[in-house]
């Protein structure tokens, strides 16, 4: 049996190249499916954010977080129309543990994530000093290992094929 007080949060993703207004009836579309079967709890507007990865050649995306109770068809109807609905880039309906809190529609959002691309070009950093905690003396000898060496081509191996 379904969890009628069932908590989902609803991550929208849309489409810089839409205008405002469509991506704002997005959001109003949205949110009035889930009025009108369920409740809507907090909502928060992330702004625009870059993506993890391109998708469809695009770089960044506005975010939105729906956070609602309802009944099973209510992510079915959801699901439907967000697939189907232009200037919408990826959706994402996932139920919350039981026991979790809703978010407050005045909490800050997230912080964006870090630029991939800043990551990438930032200098290799030394590696952190050895622990001085136990003397050189107690420490495991260091015995210095043999050389690789490529394997053999696969026919030049003993292994017989099976047979079938």
């Amino acid at each position: 049996m379904a969890d009628a007080k069932a908590i989902y949060d609803l991550t929208l993703l849309l489409d810089l190249a839409a205008a405002d207004d469509e991506r704002a009836k997005i959001v109003a579309d949205t949110r009035a499916a889930i009025s009108a079967e369920g409740e809507l709890l907090a909502e928060q507007a992330w702004g625009t954010r870059p993506l993890a990865y391109e998708i469809g050649h695009r770089e960044a995306a506005e975010y939105h977080l729906l956070q609602f109770s309802g009944p099973p068809k209510l992510i079915a109807g959801l699901e439907h129309s967000l697939r189907i609905t232009d200037g919408v880039i990826r959706h994402r309906v996932i139920k919350l543990p039981a026991g979790s809190t809703v978010v407050s529609s005045a909490a800050p959002p997230p912080p964006p994530p870090p630029e991939v691309a800043a990551t990438a070009s930032a200098p290799a950093t030394a590696s952190p000093p050895a622990a001085e905690s136990a003397p050189a003396a107690e420490s495991a000898p260091v015995t210095e290992s043999a050389p690789v060496t490529e394997r053999a081509p696969a026919a030049e191996t003993d292994a017989q094929p099976v047979s079938a």
